[in-house]
């Protein structure tokens, strides 16, 4: 491929509500980055940036939001990470598209993963939306917002200024749809053909959103992967007040005006010292949505909002999720039945092997009975439920799981992000997709299914496409799961008895599997 590469005084210029913004033209993309779509100070609802003079130039990632702790770096080749200044002012997007003219062509919004505490738009190298918006002809935006303590933080009883700020990073996000409904025409894009899609904690803010009336209007479609995380990601529920003069006293300081003003790595510290006892005594600790008048909280907790009950959505999960990161202690290639069957009996107990083996050999006769070890019922339980009473309200939910074993350390259970790549096109920015010689179209083929399902919903709000067999929506207790791996296929309810069985012994097999995992052998 012959690369290209333009900047120069008229090149992807493009006229905003807030002025120019002047970006850069790379093999065929106008590529625009860290643009401001508000301004917001500690604990208030953001604000539209003031309009501008000259041109603003976005050519440079914008700062994205501190974090509570300086994480090192560890497991890159699983989920391969930028790592990037950071910086309260963290109100920007990234656009790309491939013309700044009047094509209308579809927006696909990325919301990042990290829960609602870390992350940011670039975190993980296969956000890029390069691929996505050349390949697709589509206009593909990223976006930072704030989090934890930022971002999600119930000061609601200091006063009608901080009436919700225990939301102000979907407050965030929603200021982002609303620069995008003003702007994005002018980027190639169409303002009514929005899909908001994410992974993880990107996931949950599209249920956020569908909970959040201010909201409405600004999407069209949403796309949740690996979001629906039931108590992982819960909303934080309670007063903040308790919380708030926590910190404030380990701080020293004696009003909420002053914590606006504190040092963010103080304030950070006190709060990360106070909150285990809060959190041991049940109390609010902050981190996740606040539900109130602004939020309406989880939809498996208090319903669908109606307003939003006929947006198509796409939902779904990995076979492994956070169990496949935990190393293999035993040889999956070298096993035989029955030292596989007494490896599980060995972990879970006689009595739960008895009822979850068959189980799992009826819903997965593809893989090996060890596999149940890794099997995820964490995310993909509580999304059963979330797609049997989302299909309730319309005939536009679909749903997947992404079951294909990765070709890493001699061959692993997809773990959770590992899909990312496959559906932004961008299985040639990471390294493991490509692991397997023996099939070396495979990850292809699959980045094809993926994507191509993506695309075909963000178009027209179905994912039918070529490249995936007839692919019918859900409806009540029909759950039409589109399994994407080696024989890609569509099963109905195929798990359903599975992870139920999971979920009555849940607690017993966390207890269990929480322990050495290296014990586990043979």
């Amino acid at each position: 491929m012959l690369h290209t590469f333009r900047r120069d005084g008229q090149t992807a210029v493009v006229q905003t509500e807030q002025g120019k913004v002047r970006g850069y033209e790379h093999d065929g993309l106008q590529i625009f980055k860290g643009i401001p779509y508000a301004t917001a100070e500690r604990f208030h609802a953001p604000q539209p940036v003031d309009p501008r003079d000259g041109i603003f130039d976005a050519c440079s990632y914008g700062y994205v939001c501190p974090l509570l702790t300086n994480d090192p770096p560890r497991g890159e080749l699983y989920v391969p990470h930028r790592f990037w200044p950071m910086d309260e002012n963290c109100l920007n997007l990234n656009v790309w598209t491939p013309g700044t003219d009047d094509k209308k062509r579809p927006v696909l919004v990325w919301l990042h993963g990290g829960g609602y505490e870390a992350g940011s738009a670039i975190e993980h190298i296969a956000y890029d939306g390069a691929n996505f918006s050349r390949c697709g002809d589509t206009v593909v935006v990223s976006i930072n917002h704030r989090l934890n303590i930022l971002g999600y933080f119930d000061l609601s009883d200091f006063g009608g200024e901080y009436a919700n700020s225990g939301n102000a990073g979907g407050d965030d996000i929603i200021a982002a749809l609303r620069w995008v409904k003003a702007n994005i025409a002018a980027f190639g894009g169409d303002p009514e053909n929005v899909t908001v899609f994410g992974q993880s904690g990107g996931g949950a803010k599209v249920t956020t959103l569908l909970q959040s009336p201010a909201a409405d209007g600004l999407y069209a479609k949403g796309f949740v992967m690996s979001g629906v995380i039931g108590p992982v990601l819960a909303d934080a529920t309670g007063s903040g007040k308790e919380l708030a003069e926590a910190v404030m006293r380990e701080l020293g300081i004696h009003s909420v005006k002053e914590l606006e003003k504190a040092d963010y790595a103080a304030f950070a510290r006190a709060y990360l010292k106070v909150r285990p006892a809060l959190q041991k005594a049940g109390k609010y600790t902050g981190g996740a949505p606040h539900p109130n008048a602004f939020y309406l909280g989880d939809p498996l907790l208090h319903g669908f909002r109606k307003e939003t009950a006929q947006v198509p959505l796409l939902v779904g999960s990995v076979f492994g999720e956070f169990t496949s990161f935990a190393p293999l202690p035993y040889d999956r290639e070298n096993l035989s039945e029955d030292t596989q069957e007494g490896m599980i009996r060995k972990a879970l107990g006689e009595e739960i092997a008895n009822a979850l083996i068959p189980l799992f050999r009826e819903a997965y006769p593809e893989r090996k009975t060890i596999d149940l070890l890794r099997l995820d019922f964490v995310f993909r339980a509580p999304e059963i439920r979330y797609i049997r009473e989302r299909s309730r309200l319309n005939s536009s939910t679909w749903s997947y799981l992404f079951n294909q074993d990765q070709p890493i350390d001699g061959g692993n259970t997809p773990w959770h992000c590992c899909d990312i790549p496959y559906f932004f096109r961008n299985i040639d920015l990471v390294e493991y997709p490509h692991g397997d010689q023996s099939e070396p179209d495979l990850a292809y083929r699959l980045q094809d299914e993926a994507f191509g399902s993506l695309l075909a919903f963000a178009r027209t709000g179905n994912p039918k496409n070529a490249a995936i067999p007839e692919w019918p929506a859900c409806r009540p207790g029909r759950e039409a799961v589109l399994v994407i791996d080696r024989n890609t296929r569509v099963k109905e309810n195929f798990d359903h008895r599975l992870q139920e069985a999971c979920v009555r012994s849940a607690e017993e097999i966390i207890r269990r599997m929480s322990g050495n995992a290296g014990d586990i052998q043979h």
